[in-house]
């Protein structure tokens, strides 16, 4: 079996754990595969075939990363934090000792949170009049914002043919349950339990006290449709990934994913544990 990691190659502390734990699995008879990156000289794209854990050591950011490297193939990702925030990652070495964390992981004694993930579609128009559509996957959040040359953004929200609502403002964010924790936070929307499946929608900014977060169901289609009466040109960004469109943005289509990401941790206490230390500052030794 391979195990994949998924270091923060600006963090020393993280690659030289990456090189113990390479050094300490291969002596467990596992394969061990490393994530391309600039910093780190490696070019070549991952290769995730008999791969049963995949390990991201940094922060959120960095676990994000590792998601968009494992996308729809449910294989395992343990998070071993070593940012600023570790909101979503199961252990840090201040903590825990990594080795035996990694062994629990590959012996099957953690708890696998399936944690729900969206697909986002982004119609645009280009310079010949065709339609291009360009695909993401998230397991944070899509946010649509007004761009640098933008003072705002007005737009239709539709949810699976109901129309919402036309809003102006500095944009909107559809995130997962995972994401409620990040921008949709911040723009005033709620912390949402990692058990939810459906989709949290947060305007950000609206030119009007009216509008409110609202939650989804998980079969459900959210649709932004730019407005042809205020023309802007929005910047689109997925997990916090800039997306490049080429051509005018028509409208912007978000539903659940096919298929889930499996974090590990130490079980759904975890989950409440993290909120209580990010949010309220109270510090829970497990």
């Amino acid at each position: 079996m391979k195990v994949f990691l998924v270091p923060n190659y600006y963090k020393r502390e993280a690659v030289e754990s990456g090189l113990q734990l390479e050094l300490w699995l291969s002596r467990q008879g596992f394969d061990v595969d490393w994530a391309a990156d600039q910093r780190s000289g490696i070019e070549s794209t991952p290769d995730l075939d008999d791969c049963g854990l995949v390990i991201s050591l940094g922060g959120d950011g960095t676990l994000l990363r590792a998601a968009r490297i494992v996308g729809y193939r449910e294989i395992p990702i343990l998070g071993l934090s070593y940012g600023h925030l570790g909101f979503l990652t199961a252990a840090s070495p201040e903590d825990r000792n990594i080795l035996e964390v990694v062994e629990d992981a590959l012996a099957g004694e953690l708890h696998v949170s399936r944690r729900a993930t969206l697909d986002c579609r982004v119609f645009s128009i280009d310079e010949q009049g065709a339609e291009r559509v360009e695909t993401g996957f998230a397991l944070n959040d899509l946010a649509l914002t007004r761009g640098p040359l933008s003072d705002m953004v007005e737009f239709d929200i539709t949810v699976s043919d109901h129309h919402i609502d036309l809003l102006r403002g500095d944009g909107f964010v559809v995130s997962t349950a995972t994401g409620s924790t990040g921008y949709a936070l911040s723009a005033g929307g709620p912390i949402v339990s990692p058990e939810f499946t459906g989709m949290v929608c947060v305007p950000i900014a609206p030119h009007t006290i009216q509008a409110r977060a609202f939650l989804t169901s998980p079969s459900d289609v959210i649709e932004l449709k730019l407005s042809k009466d205020r023309p802007s040109i929005p910047a689109i960004a997925i997990d916090g990934q800039f997306l490049e469109v080429a051509g005018e943005v028509e409208r912007v289509e978000v539903r659940r994913g096919e298929a889930d990401i499996l974090l590990l941790d130490y079980g759904p206490e975890s989950f409440y544990n993290s909120v209580s230390r990010v949010f309220y500052g109270v510090r829970n030794d497990r």
